[in-house]
């Protein structure tokens, strides 16, 4: 019996949405053999989705909102369970406490005896507890104003799943007036790093990431001071986006751009320590946080951090560069390509940093990255060995090996189809002309 598109796309929501309840049920043990053997079976439908959305030309309109259903359901499973204990959530909580109690937190250290009493039983087990906050500005305003609503890990973990929603909508508008599938979204939707580290973790990216949708967003309407000012919203969250200004070059006007700057500029004012614009532990960050970064660690031997961090954004901005001379019409994939070049010579690349990514991989263009998102999976050892005593550092060489070598082997299988591709073509024209 053959199988519509739109009936293979249920079949493979319900598995993904089984092996996604089931990992839920082993969210404590993250890393462990359940956890990984039903994320890896939710990895691998996932890009089975993946190959019919970018195969089939149009879907039902039902098929896009039985989908968004159905990742609500597995999101859901994944909200009502506690964050790690050590997960950064924690810091989150600590920092936006901090701010409404009249302190700094770019200068308190959760470890000072002195902030002993500060302490509530959820910010105790923050991790890194010896280092200030290393979040930029506009992350810990967000802190600031979601604690003040409830400070709880929970409050936090809801308000990011509001973010992943609303990328949703955004996205669907982007697709529309990009003439792009509407289905397209559940690429994104669909994804199960948003279930572990949203719904799950809760991480902060998620809100830099809706900033960045919505400036690509007003980038498609011509809105350019709003997406000037959305993309330094972004930046303030977290820096990675930087790396995109080059794709803004004669899309946003000078104006704008300093509209922008003064925005991000008013962010920092409350922090201002003596004058000085303050950074935290970011700094400490770059010196000695290792994980997961194969281009970082095989040039830090004979480079200093410093320099290898600013290569990082390099790479980053010289790859936007060439996205923005190759194609003057914008699309979305612009976005993808140099934050991932980037992310890929960073010191650090968890599993969150790829939330950025996640809304812009709507084309075939961006399979490398897609295959990334769910190779990176494996990393998630590095918990379970932690729990069985093993101190937190450099991964297993095999989980190295399987993430990106999948990537490597997919490049080039991708790459031989590209190079064998002309020399099939002419054969072809030739036995049609006979």
């Amino acid at each position: 019996m053959k199988t519509t598109p739109a009936q293979r796309v249920y079949l493979l929501g319900a598995a993904l949405c089984l092996a996604l309840t089931i990992c839920s049920h082993n969210f404590g043990d993250r890393g462990g053999p359940c956890f990984m053997a039903s994320l890896t079976v939710a990895g691998i439908v996932y890009l089975l989705a993946i190959l019919e959305f970018f195969a089939t030309p149009i879907f039902p309109r039902r098929v896009v909102v039985i989908g968004l259903v159905l990742a609500a359901a597995w999101n859901i499973a994944f909200l009502r369970l506690p964050a790690g204990a050590d997960d950064d959530i924690h810091r989150y909580v600590w920092d936006g406490r901090l701010q409404r109690l009249g302190y700094n937190p770019y200068i308190v250290v959760p470890s000072d005896p002195a902030a002993e009493r500060l302490h509530t039983p959820e910010t105790r087990t923050l991790n890194n507890p010896d280092l200030p906050s290393p979040y930029p500005a506009g992350a810990e305003l967000f802190f600031r104003a979601v604690t003040a609503i409830q400070e709880s890990t929970f409050a936090l973990k809801v308000a990011f799943v509001v973010c992943e929603f609303a990328i949703v909508f955004v996205l669907l508008d982007v697709l529309r007036r990009t003439r792009q599938l509407s289905h397209l979204v559940l690429a994104f939707a669909w994804n199960p790093l948003l279930a572990v580290e949203v719904a799950g973790s809760g991480h902060i990216d998620i809100v830099g990431t809706v900033l960045l949708v919505v400036s690509a967003a007003a980038l498609v309407r011509r809105w350019r001071a709003t997406a000037a000012v959305a993309l330094g919203l972004a930046i303030a969250v977290k820096f990675l986006p930087v790396v995109l200004l080059p794709l803004y070059w004669k899309r946003v006007r000078i104006r704008d751009a300093a509209l922008a700057v003064a925005v991000v500029a008013v962010l920092y004012l409350p922090f201002l320590n003596h004058g000085r614009i303050p950074i935290g532990s970011l700094g400490t960050y770059v010196q000695t946080f290792r994980f997961n970064g194969p281009v970082f660690a095989a040039l830090d031997r004979v480079a200093p951090p410093q320099l290898l961090a600013g290569l990082a954004v390099l790479v980053g901005l010289a790859t936007a560069t060439w996205m923005r001379r190759a194609k003057r019409e914008m699309s979305l994939e612009q976005f993808a390509w140099p934050m991932a070049a980037s992310l890929l010579c960073a010191p650090a690349v968890f599993p969150w940093y790829l939330l950025w990514l996640l809304p812009f991989l709507t084309s075939a263009s961006t399979l490398l990255i897609i295959i990334w998102t769910v190779s990176i999976f494996p990393t998630y050892v590095m918990w379970h060995l932690r729990t069985l005593g093993h101190p937190w550092g450099a991964l297993p060489v095999w989980v190295m090996l399987l993430e990106y070598g999948c990537v490597a082997i997919a490049s080039a299988i991708i790459a031989f189809r590209r190079l064998a591709r002309p020399a099939i073509m002419p054969l072809n024209d030739q036995n049609t002309a006979i």
